[in-house]
């Protein structure tokens, strides 16, 4: 390995340790308590030096929110891909949904409870490309699917998504709370 390479390697792991550090921050302070200079603070570098790599603290949960849609969305995938039909896909696809909330509770809590405008307004959403929309833009379609097989009664697709995400996500939250996490 060149001096380039490790270079590269040792910038790739200090981002993974602001990251890491960032989402425990996050979960333990909350969005309005965090900042750049605490967060340098516990990872014994100046502000200035997390500066490189993250414009402010937006771009900083922007991108542990990313992470976690990236990893939802491979969790979903893998159950999805082996269902018998489109209703046994929503299912699995929900059931998943819980599991992973569950088993990254720091993670999850940075991405959904503390900045609700990471993504900008609801327009904003739907029409910027990132992973969180294509998570919804997942589950959105397994449920179109199931409309049209019959299986979900027939209703505004966008509804019934927005539905089966709230149930899920308060289900998430709910289990947090009640294990303690």
């Amino acid at each position: 390995m060149g001096l380039k390479e490790k270079k590269q390697k040792h910038r790739e792991e200090f981002r993974r340790e602001i990251i890491e550090a960032a989402k425990s921050l996050f979960n333990s302070e909350g969005y309005d308590k965090f900042s750049m200079r605490g967060l340098a603070r516990k990872i014994g570098y100046t502000p200035a030096t997390i500066y490189l790599y993250f414009r402010d603290k937006d771009d900083l949960l922007y991108v542990i929110s990313e992470e976690l849609f990236a990893q939802l969305i491979q969790s979903m995938d893998r159950c999805v891909k082996d269902a018998p039909g489109p209703l046994e896909a929503l299912r699995q696809s929900l059931i998943s949904y819980v599991e992973f909330g569950v088993s990254h509770p720091a993670h999850y809590r940075a991405a959904f409870f503390t900045n609700p405008n990471v993504y900008g307004s609801p327009e904003e959403f739907l029409e910027k490309e990132s992973l969180s929309r294509h998570a919804y833009c997942q589950g959105r379609q397994l449920a179109a699917e199931c409309i049209a097989a019959g299986k979900l009664r027939q209703m505004d697709v966008d509804v019934i998504a927005q539905i089966l995400w709230t149930g899920v996500h308060g289900m998430v939250d709910a289990l947090l709370k009640g294990l303690g996490k």
